[in-house]
């Protein structure tokens, strides 16, 4: 058990870590002036496909694509909770596939109340 905790925390002194490096590297090559600092206005302006910005940057966003990216979390969790158990599936025996068929009942009537109220229309 002590090494499954070994493994995890070694994980996750990598995914700390792993980001730092670039960002201290980065730091480092500006404090020791290593890396190239010329600012110029051209530089400095908002880059958007190479045409001048026009108009405001925040735009009000239909509240169907946040309908639509809420669904899609739903049930990409739902694939990460239901991975493991695909995984032990003749380990877990009859109590976990009833487990199982039930939480995809609840997110089947979840998707049928969600298309009876055309929440995945587009327009």
């Amino acid at each position: 058990m002590i090494e499954q905790f070994g493994r995890g925390g070694f994980l996750l002194v990598f995914a700390v870590i792993f980001p730092l490096i670039p960002i201290l590297a980065s730091v480092a090559l500006g404090i020791f002036k290593i890396r190239p600092s010329a600012p110029d206005p051209i530089k400095e302006s908002v880059y958007e496909c190479g045409m001048v910005p026009i108009g405001d940057a925040h735009v009000r966003y239909n509240v169907r694509y946040y309908l639509f990216g809420l669904l899609f979390v739903v049930f990409d969790v739902e694939a990460v909770f239901l991975y493991p158990w695909a995984v032990a599936y003749r380990h877990l025996g009859v109590y976990a596939f009833v487990e199982a068929m039930i939480f995809i009942g609840i997110l089947a009537i979840g998707l049928a109340y969600a298309w009876r109220k055309r929440a995945l229309e587009w327009i």
